[in-house]
């Protein structure tokens, strides 16, 4: 990643970041939760349900029922505030980029406008800060809950029988190839589908801001000819990116499936000199299943962080240009205007030699009003 992209994911990131922080922590609560959860049922089908006691010592089945109840309770409050947090977060970055794109454009001159087509500012506005907004919401927040989520659940199977931990852990590089594979597969008929869509917003741009020349040279119906080959086009484009993520859900399914049963292959044969309690196949399923989602989320979050990149760097490409803003602070501002105004061999061109006014002189007596109509105006 090139320093100049960090550093713009660094002023996006900048204001947000002890929120980022306190989220992080939070997450990293609930995570110890989740481990904690399949751990209580073990102790109650081991220490309990099999031996066929209800209590040992101070610890009975009704207290561990009220732990795992308390956990889910406090798992679910913090589940809900990360939720809502962090999508106040990425409305926070929408709001922010989105002001200072509309300012910027208000604020740039008159080239800037003639070499920009109004559907891509339309897009950058819209489209580009709305991928923003999902890196926010489903990665940066997430990313080392993950990680962390995944480093937990793999330490506590190794501590609990290394050798089926090993076992169970074959199927972790196919679940991560597969998650790959398929989700680079997804990216590429995503991207056809965001040019389609990007296409069609252009499109319904410009024809909304210009419907009365639309409505003036009766060009009504080739218009609603060429949206309906637009929308269909973006339908199309649509069909294949639905197959490929219930493809990669299915296969997940299977995954999580086939662990299931080599877990209980190797415990039922006793293979690896593998024997153990009911409650600990218990746990070890649970865990197994658990390690497949975060795994999953990393390996589509790097599809996504690519996507808000290229957004990123889209934005700040019209941000950082400087030299077409014009300056509004320091014109000279006139108290008193009298007399006429007066051109006199006066040159222009929005770009280079590609001049428009050539030595035209003229004068505007007080009281008068002149239009400069070009050659599209005059037709």
């Amino acid at each position: 990643m090139k320093n100049k992209t960090l550093n713009r994911i660094y002023k996006m990131l900048k204001p947000q970041m002890k929120y980022i922080i306190i989220i992080s922590i939070i997450a990293i609560i609930i995570n110890i939760g989740e481990i904690i959860k399949p751990y209580l049922i073990k102790v109650a089908i081991d220490n309990f349900l099999s031996a066929g006691v209800w209590q040992k010592g101070i610890l009975t089945i009704g207290i561990i029922g009220a732990i795992y109840i308390a956990i889910v309770l406090i798992g679910n409050i913090l589940d809900f505030i990360i939720t809502t947090a962090t999508s106040m977060i990425g409305e926070n970055v929408v709001y922010s980029i989105r002001n200072k794109l509309y300012r910027y454009i208000q604020h740039a001159n008159i080239p800037f406008h003639d070499k920009t087509p109004s559907g891509t500012l339309f897009v950058r506005i819209t489209s580009d800060v709305e991928d923003i907004t999902t890196f926010f919401k489903d990665v940066i927040t997430t990313f080392m809950q993950d990680v962390l989520m995944i480093i937990a659940l793999a330490t506590m199977m190794l501590t609990l029988n290394y050798k089926l931990a090993f076992t169970c852990f074959l199927l972790i590089p196919l679940v991560a190839l597969t998650s790959f594979v398929i989700t680079k597969t997804t990216k590429k008929v995503q991207e056809i589908s965001k040019k389609a869509k990007t296409k069609l917003n252009i499109f319904l741009s410009e024809s909304i801001y210009g419907v009365k020349l639309i409505k003036i040279f009766n060009r009504q119906y080739e218009k609603e000819k060429e949206c309906s080959k637009l929308c269909n086009d973006f339908y199309k484009s649509r069909i294949p990116t639905a197959f490929t993520e219930g493809f990669l859900y299915a296969l997940m399914l299977i995954f999580e499936n086939l662990g299931v049963a080599i877990i209980t292959w190797v415990c039922v044969n006793n293979l690896f000199n593998v024997n153990l309690d009911v409650g600990t196949i218990y746990i070890f399923i649970t865990y197994l299943k658990q390690i497949f989602e975060p795994i999953q989320r990393l390996v589509e979050n790097f599809e996504t962080i690519q996507e808000a990149l290229v957004s990123i760097n889209k934005i700040y490409d019209i941000l950082e240009h400087k030299e077409y803003l014009e300056d509004f602070e320091n014109g000279i501002e006139l108290e008193h205007i009298n007399g006429k105004i007066e051109f006199k061999n006066v040159w222009f061109a929005y770009q280079g030699d590609n001049w428009i006014l050539k030595d035209v002189s003229f004068t505007i007596e007080p009281g008068q009003s002149v239009a400069i109509v070009g050659r599209t105006g005059s037709r």
